[in-house]
């Protein structure tokens, strides 16, 4: 235990240190789940989401949930079966059908008339909706907004070029009395380009503190095998609750 905390107490790079220019497409996006190389993908769900669901949903129900680059995440059947509406985008026409193949669920599949070549999978139940298409394309198609938003994989893995710019799309869809559950990684960026990229505190303060109340309500070890092979030998996963400012 002792090792864990000294561990934790590894003080962040300055943004002034964090030099990340990698840039992926959206095309290197859809390779790696077509060749499987989706580590990111977590089976079982997020522990620290089930950890703090009771915080996330306070106690609300028939919440509108947003899952940003949702892949085929677990945790969109989660909220579906407790009464939510759950919508996501992603870009991988293949990892929303892997969603609906995995979790056993019907869906139709429908053009998005806004957007040229874009299409929206709709499960039978009528509560998940997952656009097939670029988030940043997304705002076109009038989605609405949100009572909750679950970032886990999707700021991390935005071009850190691109952030202001996804933040411009995700704060307009925030509801009043939103609660915005955001994880992100800390690790030596010196060590591995990303993604997933490393994003500071004070990056994230930049980024959403205008709009947003910002509390870390934990830190955690999240380093694994995957992980050393990218040459680190930590890395931690940040939770924090972004609440109306």
């Amino acid at each position: 235990m002792g090792d864990t905390k000294a561990s934790l107490d590894i003080k962040e790079f300055p943004d002034s240190e964090v030099c990340q220019t990698r840039v992926l497409t959206l095309e290197e996006w859809q390779t790696k789940w077509l060749t499987g190389d989706t580590g990111f993908h977590q089976e079982k769900g997020n522990w620290l989401l089930k950890k703090y669901l009771e915080t996330f949903l306070n106690g609300q129900n028939g919440l509108r949930v947003f899952f940003p680059l949702c892949g085929k995440a677990v945790e969109m059947k989660w909220f579906a079966d407790r009464g939510h509406s759950v919508v996501g985008v992603e870009i991988s026409k293949l990892g929303i059908q892997e969603f609906f193949k995995e979790q056993n669920l019907s869906y139709s599949e429908e053009p998005i008339t806004e957007i040229p070549g874009a299409t929206v999978f709709k499960s039978s139940s009528g509560n998940i909706s997952l656009y097939c298409c670029s988030i940043f394309d997304l705002p076109r198609a009038n989605i609405g907004q949100f009572d909750r938003i679950w970032d886990r994989g999707a700021l991390v893995a935005i071009n850190p070029d691109d952030r202001k710019r996804y933040v411009d799309v995700m704060l307009p869809l925030l509801r009043k009395e939103f609660h915005y559950l955001l994880a992100v990684l800390s690790y030596d960026p010196t060590k591995h380009a990303g993604p997933p990229f490393y994003v500071t505190d004070a990056e994230i303060r930049r980024l959403f503190g205008t709009k947003c109340n910002i509390r870390c309500l934990e830190k955690v070890d999240a380093l694994e095998e995957q992980h050393k092979r990218w040459g680190i030998d930590y890395i931690f996963e940040k939770l924090y609750l972004l609440t109306e400012k």
